[in-house]
């Protein structure tokens, strides 16, 4: 079968530009032209409709090649053995997920990580306990979720703003997803970059702990300048509330992904029947409603591939890295680049993991011409679309924040302070590091 992937075809784009206006048109009419009441208008479109467009308008270009042979290509990129490794993870992961928030060890944890921190630094305690929760969950919005009653209780019993609260609590989830080994966004961009999740671990750590660390600052003046907050007591089960540290330093230790979720499965099972939260009907329902979850994301993510395959045998990925190579030069420009595409496709999509799907070729592509290592295009590609998505007001994470809050997901926008520091520290980190090229 003749390839035609180094042939530059712009028009090979085409279904993305489809799947665009579908999906960011639908959205936009509903939530601003005609929005409904209690209907979140970016959610009208499922994003799995939108692709299913995309791939039909795939499957008719190209009349050079067969059905057959573009349904072969589909199969041929969604066969790949790290999709099918992502899948089998994101099916254990929702399965964790589930019970362990049916057990109550997320709600103990936070609960437990509140109290101890001092009325007068709520806030900044806010953002340091969601950076803990979604390090060890592998999810921004499931953090928000859990903490998100907590932070609205503190905000109106201390008196303190909902949208600074919220910004704080938003930043802080977007940092421990981006860095968890258990995220589904790390699953992805290490497994199509085929680099170890510890070794994107340490190139994330370095961008990201400056922007947090700056982020503490900035939340420690606002603590310090303004009243300490009246905090009230927080009940916690410790039991309840090992699962998430041990998984996290099981994690850092470099454990199989596969047996830290295995691990944090049956612990927190055991932990739950153990401290009476839950019976075994509760933890095959949990289970099964975790793994439920996950369904659209595994979902989306066979159909990206399929499409990309065809883009890419089409010619649409050699017309963006002909575009990146004629305004992008060097290494750091094709960190660029990358970091670029990372984000423009999730402002696209609203979902940081979609994004790095199908950004994940294109910069396969990038990162072998201009001599970038694995390690270093996954944390770029996690790290831009952890800056879109935390920031964008159409996302889900803004809007679970806002939905708690009571508050336009536009007026938490000036408090995000993480997301805005991180997106300073990775472009500082591309034009003054010394990157190791492969």
């Amino acid at each position: 079968m003749k390839t035609a992937k180094q042939k530059n075809r712009v028009s090979a784009l085409l279904p993305i530009l489809v799947f665009l206006i579908i999906y960011i048109g639908v959205g936009i009419y509903y939530e601003y032209i005609r929005p409904q009441e209690g209907v979140q208008g970016f959610y009208v479109m499922s994003v799995v409709v939108a692709f299913m467009a995309a791939i039909a308008v795939a499957l008719f270009q190209n009349r050079s090649v067969s059905f057959d042979e573009k349904m072969k290509i589909c199969a041929s990129g969604m066969g790949d053995d790290n999709i099918l490794t992502m899948i089998f993870i994101f099916l254990l992961a929702g399965a964790f997920s589930g019970v362990a928030s049916a057990s109550g060890c997320a709600a103990d944890t936070a609960n437990f990580l509140l109290s101890i921190v001092p009325g007068r630094l709520t806030v900044l305690g806010i953002f340091l306990i969601a950076c803990i929760i979604s390090m060890a969950m592998g999810t921004s919005c499931g953090t928000i979720t859990v903490m998100g009653s907590l932070a609205l209780g503190i905000s109106q019993s201390a008196g303190l703003s909902l949208p600074l609260c919220f910004g704080a609590l938003a930043g802080g989830s977007m940092f421990g997803d981006n860095l968890s080994f258990i995220s589904d966004t790390t699953i992805a961009a290490t497994k199509t970059q085929g680099c170890q999740m510890r070794d994107k671990f340490r190139e994330n750590l370095l961008i990201a702990l400056p922007a947090a660390l700056a982020a503490c600052v900035i939340l420690l003046i606002i603590a310090w300048t303004g009243k300490p907050a009246a905090v009230g007591e927080y009940s916690f089960n410790i039991i309840r509330a090992l699962p998430y540290f041990v998984i996290l330093v099981a994690a850092l230790a470099g454990i199989n992904v596969f047996i830290v979720l295995g691990f944090g499965l049956i612990l927190c099972t055991a932990i739950g029947l153990g401290t009476g939260s839950m019976d075994i009907h509760n933890v095959f329902l949990s289970m099964g409603t975790g793994v439920s979850g996950m369904y659209e994301t595994i979902t989306v993510t066979i159909l990206a591939t399929a499409l990309s395959a065809l883009i890419k045998y089409n010619g649409g990925f050699e017309a963006i890295i002909a575009f990146i190579r004629k305004y992008f030069h060097g290494s750091k420009g094709g960190q660029l680049g990358i970091i670029l595409i990372s984000m423009l496709m999730d402002i696209s999509t609203a979902n940081n993991t979609v994004a790095i799907v199908v950004t994940a070729p294109i910069a396969t592509d990038i990162r072998k011409e201009y001599g970038i290592t694995p390690k270093r295009t996954a944390s770029l590609m996690d790290i831009a679309t952890c800056i879109a998505q935390g920031i964008i007001p159409y996302g889900a994470q803004l809007l679970i924040a806002a939905g708690i809050a009571g508050v336009s997901s536009i007026q938490i926008m000036p408090y995000l302070f993480y997301p805005y520091l991180l997106f300073l520290c990775v472009l500082v980190a591309v034009f003054t590091g010394k990157e190791e090229r492969i």
